[in-house]
């Protein structure tokens, strides 16, 4: 849920700015949404071992984890396939595959380089980092919003889409405001 609505104030803050407003249509938004919990579909074929591995991965496992993106892809793809569904599945396969992809080609599985990602992923790249940033996770403590805001803020160019991330910093106290009203929905549903 968070992912999906961060992707979602990325879409609609570029399509604000008068960006990308031929594709980011309100279907093609709800698209995004709807694919966006779908990214990382290919962990169900990685070891626990690696995914719930409280330390570092070694290279040979970083490999393994990386797999992830074709996985996730071709499960995706056959999905879509088999279903005929057009838009969210072909949008969710173009996101599983390219959501490690870097605005600098030093991104995986293909090293992609800037627009050749799709924008889709672009999107989704950011907002899976900054829920991954301030969420716990076995190997890593939450961070402040204030420190994921700077820790991205500083790849724009790099990791980042400069444009995917001038709205993002445009937008961060919505971005705060939906982690800690998406944090407090997720402790009320938590039973004691």
């Amino acid at each position: 849920e968070r992912v999906s609505q961060y992707s979602r104030l990325i879409a609609e803050g570029l399509r604000r700015q008068g960006l990308y407003t031929e594709l980011i249509t309100d279907d093609w938004t709800e698209d995004l949404v709807r694919s966006a919990p779908l990214h990382d579909v290919g962990k169900v074929a990685i070891p626990d071992s690696i995914l719930k591995k409280p330390g570092p991965l070694t290279n040979a496992e970083r490999e393994v984890m990386k797999t992830h993106t074709t996985i996730g892809a071709a499960t995706l793809e056959a999905a879509h396939v088999e279903g005929g569904a057009r838009g969210f599945l072909e949008m969710g396969r173009d996101i599983a595959l390219c959501h490690h992809e870097r605005w600098d080609g030093e991104g995986y599985p293909r090293g992609l380089v800037a627009s050749e990602i799709p924008l889709a992923a672009r999107i989704l790249s950011l907002a899976d980092v900054y829920d991954a940033l301030t969420t716990s996770r076995p190997y890593k403590e939450a961070w402040s919003h204030a420190e994921a805001v700077a820790w991205i803020g500083e790849r724009g160019g790099s990791q980042f889409d400069p444009e995917v991330i001038a709205v993002f910093l445009s937008q961060r106290d919505e971005f705060d405001t939906t982690r800690e009203r998406l944090a407090d929905e997720e402790r009320e549903e938590t039973p004691a």
